[in-house]
């Protein structure tokens, strides 16, 4: 039944995925892509969306894909899913705060964990700019370089680093994002 696929698969990605939404990505993309709810390029496009709306990207597409696959209550349980655990785990933390961060173990577990979320923040963040710009999307694959989507990405790296010599402070995403979707207009529109 797909309800209670659709479930079961966000509660486990959400059970054991750490670093929040983009920890959550390299394993939203493999389940997605092995159940065949999305393809590559659709996983792609959904990250984008959800990247550029209001709230965790996780969660948002959590909804889409429940959504897609099982309506209205796919997308609530789908959403349920993929949220509970972290809810559970909060509710635990905050009965216990006081106490558990004066223990050297649950330190030193946190202080492990660091390192791996970046990791796989860095790992998804490669393999989204192999994919986007390259076409490369599996071992074997050849390089297809994507011109439009090179040049948007050199003008947007080009405005951040300009914008914080001269301000002297980061751009924020929202500008990034809103650019970015006027260079993808006008790029795709002329090239």
């Amino acid at each position: 039944m797909i309800y209670l696929q659709l479930f079961l698969t966000f509660l486990e990605v959400g059970a054991v995925s750490f670093g929040g939404g983009y920890g959550m990505i390299a394993l939203i993309q493999e389940k997605m892509l092995s159940y065949g709810w999305l393809t590559e390029e659709e996983m792609l496009n959904m990250i984008a969306v959800a990247e550029s709306t209001p709230g965790p990207i996780a969660v948002n597409i959590a909804t889409f894909v429940g959504s897609s696959q099982g309506g209205l209550l796919g997308a609530f349980l789908a959403t349920l899913g993929v949220v509970l655990p972290s809810f559970i785990i909060i509710l635990i933390i905050v009965t216990l705060i006081k106490n558990l961060l004066k223990y050297k173990p649950v330190n030193a577990f946190l202080n492990g964990l660091r390192p791996a979320v970046v990791g796989l923040i860095i790992a998804t963040g490669i393999t989204m700019i192999l994919s986007n710009l390259f076409g490369f999307s599996e071992t074997g694959d050849s390089f297809i370089p994507d011109g439009q989507s090179i040049v948007i990405f050199a003008i947007i790296v080009v405005i951040a680093v300009i914008y914080k010599i001269v301000r002297k402070k980061s751009v924020s995403p929202i500008v990034m994002i809103l650019i970015s979707a006027v260079l993808g207009i006008g790029v795709y529109a002329v090239i």
